[in-house]
């Protein structure tokens, strides 16, 4: 929608093709943060992209200051409230690590749980300053009004089965005919796999799930240690996440995922997973132990071979971006504004540049149902070793 709306907006003409609604994908079932944070692990980033590290993390500020303000300047109503976010550490030895590695700065805070105002059973953990939550189906479906009142021609319902790169044009073929292109970009996150023309491992299709309580009182997340309210997500290999929400209740996502060759048809939450995201959720919240989830939800996320935004050119008339891998809500847009510049003929930005991608050859990700069931395993063994003399129930 970002590329489309800012094409559009430079006089370009342009079509929009969506096999369901605009935003329908991970755009508007993630778990709403607005987050600074890269996705791969700050030890990975240091040793495989030194290089390119402080360019990374400018990228990474620079697109939450811009999907701020887009949702702004565009008057977007999706309860956005900048309350920066936590990674706090699921065992002490973890938060030592954190100290060992990071210094408090401007933008964030290396605190203790009471400092932070969150629950005791987080030994502490970092108060990243920019960004905060949001709704976002909200998010989507403003962002969705305002390109279908752009002078982009919007086609929603329509899969596309085959996008080929014929030299002199790109073609798109469809249930009902075709599109003749001079470029295209696919911005087909998790559903990249199906089409012949992405390079092969771009991306590994993951399951997410994400539970929302019933409603808790202000009195109750005061008992249970969460006086500052900021969202928290945890350190852990496969990380878990919790937010309050402004109809009071609380959303907690991730901790179990799966992943797939290729994102399949829609489907209901597994029962399995939402009762393990119910454990963790009572094993960092005993206080809230008793409040109950209401309902679930879930959906398709792309996760690349680093775990972190990457564009490139499929072909010379085929560029993709790859942006929702978990904490990619504000690098999707930003993205697609550089990239559809770029596009358009403009010098390429620096922020751009930092994540484009110049081979078309991509190596086996980490990512996979075998890596992720250990990874799960890890975090699970790691919280009962630092669970030692702490309430709650760590499993």
């Amino acid at each position: 929608m970002s590329a489309a709306l800012r094409l559009a907006e430079l006089g370009r003409d342009v079509i929009l093709v969506e096999a369901d609604l605009l935003g329908w994908g991970a755009s508007a079932r993630n778990a709403g943060y607005l987050t600074p944070a890269l996705g791969s692990d700050p030890r990975i980033v240091r040793r495989f992209y030194g290089d390119r590290a402080r360019g990374l993390y400018r990228f990474a500020n620079n697109a939450v200051d811009f999907t701020e303000r887009l949702i702004a300047d565009r008057r977007i109503d999706c309860g956005y409230r900048a309350t920066g976010n936590i990674s706090a550490a699921p065992s002490p030895a973890n938060f030592e690590r954190m100290r060992a590695s990071v210094k408090s700065a401007r933008r964030s805070e290396v605190a203790d749980a009471l400092q932070l105002g969150i629950p005791t059973t987080f030994p502490g953990g970092i108060h990243l300053r920019a960004g905060g939550v949001l709704h976002p189906g909200q998010l989507a479906l403003g962002f969705r009004e305002i390109v279908r009142a752009s002078a982009a021609r919007v086609f929603e319902q329509s899969p596309v089965h085959r996008v080929a790169d014929e030299g002199d044009s790109v073609v798109i073929s469809l249930d009902e005919g075709r599109i003749r292109a001079r470029q295209a970009i696919l911005t087909t996150n998790a559903f990249t796999n199906g089409l012949d023309i992405a390079p092969r491992r771009l991306c590994t299709p993951v399951w997410i799930t994400a539970v929302e309580t019933e409603r808790v009182t202000a009195a109750q997340l005061d008992a249970a240690g969460w006086t500052s309210r900021t969202p928290i997500t945890t350190a852990h290999f496969v990380m878990q996440s919790f937010r309050t929400t402004d109809r009071d209740t609380i959303v907690y996502s991730t901790r179990s995922v799966q992943a797939a060759r290729r994102a399949r048809a829609d489907r209901m939450p597994d029962r399995r997973v939402v009762d393990d995201l119910a454990r963790g959720f009572r094993g960092y919240f005993p206080g809230l132990a008793d409040v109950a989830p209401a309902r679930a939800w879930g959906g398709w996320t792309g996760l690349t071979p680093s775990n972190m935004a990457v564009v490139g050119q499929a072909t010379p008339r085929v560029h993709y971006s790859m942006a929702c891998h978990g904490h990619g809500l504000p690098q999707a847009p930003y993205l697609g504004a550089l990239l559809a510049d770029h596009v358009a003929g403009a010098e390429m930005h620096e922020d751009l540049a930092t994540v484009w991608r110049r081979s078309r050859r991509f190596a086996p990700g980490v990512v996979n149902p075998v890596t992720l069931r250990l990874g799960w395993l890890a975090d699970r063994a790691r919280d009962r070793l630092g669970s030692s003399g702490a309430s709650g129930e760590l499993a």
